[in-house]
């Protein structure tokens, strides 16, 4: 059975590094006791082969084999571009 890959979306942070680009992903979470909508951020490190990703883009990111010590995701489309 083939594995589906995981699939998020999240804006640029930094682009300064060549191919690799920082993604802050944005998730809600609702508290277990008090129902507050709570926001976690988590960074990720995305592999962008032709660095066309700027900061402040809004890109979606795909589970991949591991391409560095950090970097597992990668950029599949931009979906906003600043």
């Amino acid at each position: 059975m083939k594995e589906r890959k995981r699939i998020l979306v999240g804006r640029v942070l930094s682009n300064r590094m060549d191919k690799t680009v920082v993604v802050q992903v944005v998730r809600h979470k609702r508290h277990r006791l008090y129902g507050k909508v709570i926001n976690t951020r988590t960074k990720f490190k995305a592999h962008d082969a032709e660095n066309t990703c700027q900061i402040g883009d809004l890109v979606k990111i795909v589970e991949s084999r591991p391409l560095s010590r950090e970097k597992r995701w990668a950029v599949t489309e931009i979906l906003e571009s600043v």
